[in-house]
């Protein structure tokens, strides 16, 4: 979302993003003979330069020049890159990842309650509001959403433009980072999680609306609740075709989303 807006980057690679960094963190722990939090401090930091700078400096500035088309097929090409690496070089098979947080489950008025999972929400929450207060509430988020919204008037304003991309590419870097450490003890470490994790991340952006981040957290949660009730009243084997039909339905009735806003080009 943030990368769209900004500097016009469409990722096919964003799951694999979230599967990497839980590879840096069982890498340190496995060849560096770092302690688990340790490994968490240097995933994150190696998350950063890895997924953030080098893929702006690498992958993006080269081939954004030629277009948005170019780029997609990079991603794409990225994301079988990492895929295919971690599999060659570190393990084909599933990896368990240490959690940080208790894994009892709690009884709450004759429920079961997973401790991990309040942990999870909880988590993101704190995420995701944290990041809508740095776009509102500070100087340098503003810039960021003036740089979004129109990079030309935004440099005559005397905003670094370039610092600001700059500055999303490390924030998309620290959410992935950061979603890899909450999901990777329940799903385990494996080199496929980016498959699911990507298509279910980019059709609740497109069902949500592509061009703003609370649309795509509604398209997120609309997206888990469905899916769920599928599971439960009707048929687990029906889950994974859920995403394609709300995209399809969303694409015919809706095509900027549930909560997008129609964007208006000059040709």
């Amino acid at each position: 979302m943030l990368l769209w807006q900004t500097s016009q980057t469409i990722n096919f690679a964003q799951g694999e993003f979230v599967m990497l960094p839980a590879f840096f963190v069982l890498a340190a722990m496995k060849f560096g003979g770092l302690s688990f939090p340790m490994a968490m401090l240097a995933g994150f930091a190696v998350s950063l330069l890895v997924l953030g700078l080098l893929f702006k400096r690498l992958v993006v500035e080269p081939v954004i020049r030629h277009g948005v088309l170019p780029l997609v097929i990079s991603t794409i090409a990225l994301a079988i890159l990492m895929k295919e690496g971690v599999k060659e070089f570190y393990a084909a098979d599933a990896q368990p990842f240490p959690a940080a947080w208790a894994t009892t489950n709690l009884q709450v008025a004759g429920m079961v309650v997973s401790v991990q999972n309040l942990v999870i929400i909880a988590v993101a929450a704190l995420a995701v509001a944290a990041l809508q207060y740095f776009l509102a509430g500070t100087r340098t988020g503003r810039s960021m959403q003036a740089t979004a919204q129109n990079p030309a008037l935004a440099r005559v304003l005397g905003i670094p433009v370039g610092r600001m991309v700059l500055y999303t590419f490390l924030i998309n870097a620290g959410l992935v980072a950061l979603a890899s450490f909450l999901v990777s003890p329940i799903y385990l470490a494996k080199f496929t999680n980016g498959e699911t994790l990507g298509l279910v991340a980019f059709v609740a952006a497109i069902v949500g609306g592509f061009n703003q981040v609370r649309g795509a957290i509604a398209g997120g949660l609309l997206l888990g609740v469905v899916d769920n009730f599928v599971a439960a009243y009707l048929s687990a084997q029906y889950r994974a075709a859920i995403p394609l039909f709300l995209l399809i339905a969303v694409i015919l009735l809706r095509p900027q989303g549930l909560l997008g806003r129609v964007e208006e080009r000059t040709v």
